[in-house]
């Protein structure tokens, strides 16, 4: 096994009259390490992206809602009961909560809204994005003073800046003779909030959980608001916590409010990866190439080493050896490679924004103004260990052929 590892690496360092063949190798190699460099890089910053959206919507999104169907200005007892009983130490705030849909109006513009009233003390707990306002108080929020927190892009899109007023419309379900009928109410904006995500932004009202209930009436829903400890978690709490409830109650956990989002991220990271892993696997076998020109030119060396009582799988190996270790390296500098540019995405970016100069990310289009980054170490062990996989698999078949050489017919023309 040494013998057969010692002449495999000395075949690798040979060059004297293989210039075009150590090209091909050369070439293998460093087509190995820039796949697994651009596929490392490139699904840290589709974690990044992943990770700063998810962050983004949680900062207004609950961890873990429970929703009952209409409002009937409940106190949750039996729910509280049920948290009290499903794993107390994974949770950090409860908050009571009535939405509905609302038409906004100011001046000559409206727009669907959606109504969201809160308890402004508890509420910051579970909603990160009220605990920091952009301007106003949320404390502002009181009963009966219809006041109101609106978000960054919403109040550029009306116009509307702290202390303007603006009409809420729902249609009044009660009816009379004249059928059903809009009702109005206004409300003053107390608050901007900005959680960087436009859909929230431009369309999420918050007001006094109170004046909500009083305002929508039959077309408000209730329920209470958790904050976990570990977000991760949420799906399991949320099963354990629906078991306990009663019938007609729904929880929901965060990765079901945007099941869709969440799952075309998955499917374009999965497509990435096995596009990207296409172009290693070019460069992987492009040490077919180079391992099929070693052999011819090493036939008579090959017929030698059988003459000297060697044994096919020695030979097998000798071959395997020489591929495998310019696979390997490939990894391993592409993996450096990749680990180095994930971490460091922000001054790679920064180089080519000043040597092309464009933005990649410009300030006033994109909500970010920078390049997220996640590198994960799964990631770079699955791609990594593909690589090698590859690299292997494209050494077998030069590597038989080798095996398979007849020593009489290698010497012949020798």
């Amino acid at each position: 096994m040494i013998f057969e590892i010692q002449v495999g690496l000395r075949y690798i360092r040979a060059g004297r009259g293989r210039g075009f063949v150590n090209f091909i190798s050369a070439l293998a190699t460093l087509g190995i390490a820039l796949g697994v460099a651009a596929l490392i890089m490139v699904l840290s910053v589709m974690n990044g992206f992943q990770t700063e959206v998810r962050d983004r919507m949680l900062g207004v999104l609950p961890h873990v809602e429970v929703r009952s169907p209409g409002y009937a200005n409940r106190d949750w007892q039996s729910v509280r009961q049920a948290l009290a009983q499903t794993q107390p130490s994974l949770q950090s705030a409860v908050s009571p909560f009535v939405s509905g849909q609302a038409m906004l109006t100011v001046g000559d513009q409206m727009r669907g809204v959606l109504l969201r009233g809160i308890e402004p003390a508890s509420e910051p707990a579970v909603t990160a994005t009220l605990a920091n306002l952009q301007a106003g108080q949320i404390g502002r929020l009181q009963p009966g003073a219809f006041q109101a927190v609106i978000g960054r892009e919403m109040a550029i899109a009306t116009g509307l800046g702290l202390g303007d007023s603006f009409q809420l419309v729902v249609a009044d379900l009660s009816g009379g003779p004249a059928g059903l009928t809009p009702k109005t109410k206004s409300f003053q904006v107390a608050g901007l909030f900005a959680s960087g995500h436009y859909e929230y932004d431009s369309s999420l009202v918050f007001v006094n959980r109170r004046d909500a209930g009083v305002f929508l009436r039959d077309q408000a829903t209730e329920g209470l608001r958790i904050g976990l400890k570990d977000m991760q978690a949420a799906r399991g709490f949320a099963a354990e916590l629906s078991s306990r409830l009663e019938n007609g109650l729904l929880v929901r956990d965060w990765t079901q409010e945007n099941r869709n989002w969440f799952a075309a991220v998955e499917l374009e990271k999965r497509m990435m990866f096995i596009i990207l892993m296409l172009i290693i696997a070019v460069a992987a076998f492009n040490l077919v190439s180079m391992l099929v020109m070693t052999v011819m030119d090493k036939r008579g060396d090959i017929a030698i080493l059988r003459t000297m009582g060697a044994q096919p799988r020695s030979i097998l190996l000798i071959f395997m050896t020489q591929g495998l270790c310019l696979g390997l390296l490939g990894v391993a500098v592409g993996t450096l490679l990749g680990v180095v540019g994930a971490l460091q995405i922000d001054v790679m970016v920064g180089f080519f924004e000043r040597l092309f100069g464009f933005q990649v990310l410009p300030k006033g289009i994109y909500l970010i103004d920078r390049l997220p980054s996640d590198l994960r170490l799964a990631d770079v062990l699955q791609i990594s260990i593909t690589a090698i996989l590859l690299s292997f698999l494209s050494t077998l078949y030069p590597s038989y052929r080798a095996a398979a050489t007849q020593p009489a017919q290698a010497l012949r023309y020798e």
